[in-house]
């Protein structure tokens, strides 16, 4: 079993029942082990858009990176998103950040993923899940990491246990 962090996302309508939708979803191609609570954040990239819900989950899985993220892609999917733009306005946005202590890059995925640093509302629901993960490619925590983050970019916590039992 590898343990896997996932970063969440959503600005269009429902929101966070999108979010909720994944999650459960996750529930079946693995152990969904921890929800980070949700944030409400700025757009990132295309700017001129809503702003975003984030949310981190750990999940324990069986499923290798490469067929994971086409799992993931796959509830993107079932939920309900629609390919736009790039950085684009999205109904839910599901990110491998961590797989473990990997360190992959092909084509398709870059495991950690590329940007993760310069994202507060990555690393603050990761950090909030896992505050004491030290990134395979960082010599601090996902705490320290989101402590330095948190100077430069404004989230706002919304709410805790969002997610049904």
């Amino acid at each position: 079993m590898s343990t896997v962090y996932i970063a969440l996302g959503s600005n269009l309508e429902p929101r966070r029942q999108y979010m909720q939708q994944a999650v459960l979803h996750m529930q079946q191609i693995g152990k969904v082990l921890n929800v980070a609570p949700l944030y409400e954040s700025e757009p990132y990239g295309f700017t001129e858009q809503p702003r975003f819900l984030n949310s981190a989950v750990c999940l324990e899985t069986d499923w290798q990176p490469l067929p994971l993220l086409n799992q993931l892609k796959q509830i993107e999917t079932t939920v309900g998103r629609i390919t736009r733009q790039r950085w684009g306005p999205r109904e839910i946005d599901l990110d491998i950040i961590f797989y473990d202590d990997l360190v992959l890059q092909t084509e398709h995925l870059t495991i950690p993923h590329p940007d993760y640093r310069n994202r507060c509302f990555v690393l603050q629901p990761l950090a909030d899940i896992a505050p004491e993960f030290i990134p395979p490619d960082a010599t601090q925590s996902l705490q320290e990491l989101a402590r330095k983050c948190r100077k430069t970019n404004h989230l706002t916590r919304i709410q805790s246990n969002w997610v049904a039992a």
